[in-house]
């Protein structure tokens, strides 16, 4: 039985040219659900696997006399690719240097993100782990100021059909149902940030997406593992950094839009074409500032068992 996805309900097919097989065995160590070596020769063992071929493509990446093609699921042996080198990829060092000088930016040049940026982004996004493939991940990209003012606008209108959800009464209705964590959040969070959000609006300010030049929405189909567009966006705002960029995750819009019959018609406003469990916008543009100092940042806890 496939693994359903919005993109397809197929298994994939794997044909093993044996002339080209050595028996070297890498497909069988990376897959040893689908393969086996018989006589020195790689041999396809479907029956072992309640899902068939899914498509992830390790044993067309690891053979190393491409003997084996995988064709479905979005998968074909032209998406196969050489790794670049150990002298083109970055050292630890690098990396840290990178993720330490990256910040949190809402302050933008008035400059416009080009196309062929926006398009280098999205390929270094593309390349980040996935649930089961292929991606359900779906990314709305707001490539200008005024497109990504207009949605913000949109979505402070939005807002004020919606503030019920923070008045006394729904809040005082609801809090034995969701509890004290809850509670907390909406009193101390999402009722200020929507006064916050529409009263800014109205006065011609947008703190909701900073009238960045470049704003992506990060979401999932219902199929997705929940963490794939979340990583998804952090790729993205890695590659904006190396780019040059700054970028910012802002959170406050997605779990606004997800449910009821006015979130339903924003969504289809926008072309966002499913509710995601999670989901994430990024801002990116040149910044405005420039820092010369970071800051050290915690986790809550890291225990070693």
């Amino acid at each position: 039985m496939a693994i359903p996805t919005t993109r397809t309900r197929e298994t994939a097919v794997i044909t093993i040219d044996q002339a080209l097989c050595s028996g070297c065995g890498l497909c069988a160590a990376v897959c040893n659900d689908l393969f086996r070596l018989e006589n020195g020769k790689a041999v396809l063992v479907m029956e072992k696997s309640p899902f068939g071929c899914f498509g992830c493509g390790q044993c067309m990446a690891i053979c190393p006399k491409d003997a084996i093609t995988v064709h479905g699921r979005t998968l074909a042996p032209e998406h196969i690719f050489p790794l670049p080198g150990r002298c083109a990829r970055a050292s630890y060092e690098q990396l840290l240097g990178m993720l330490q000088s990256r910040r949190s930016i809402r302050k933008f040049k008035d400059e416009p993100v080009a196309s062929h940026m926006i398009e280098k982004i999205l390929d270094a996004a593309k390349t980040a782990p996935m649930g089961l493939p292929p991606s359900d991940v779906n990314v709305l990209v707001l490539g200008s100021r005024e497109k990504n003012k207009a949605f913000a606008q949109d979505f402070c209108g939005f807002l004020k059909k919606m503030r019920w959800i923070v008045s006394p009464w729904f809040l005082a209705m609801m809090r034995p149902f969701w509890g004290k964590t809850t509670d907390e959040l909406f009193r101390g969070f999402v009722k200020p940030a929507i006064h916050c959000y529409v009263n800014a609006m109205d006065e011609g300010v947008n703190l909701v997406t900073y009238d960045a030049p470049l704003a992506m929405y990060f979401y999932a189909s219902p199929y997705a593992d929940p963490a794939d567009p979340i990583i998804a966006a952090t790729y993205a705002m890695l590659s904006a950094e190396a780019l040059g960029l700054a970028s910012c995750m802002i959170g406050a819009i997605h779990p606004m839009i997800q449910r009821g019959k006015q979130a339903k018609l924003f969504r289809e406003r926008h072309g966002i074409q499913y509710p995601s469990q999670e989901g994430i916008f990024v801002i990116f543009g040149y910044p405005a500032v420039v820092y010369q100092k970071g800051i050290q940042r915690t986790f809550a806890s890291v225990t070693y068992v």
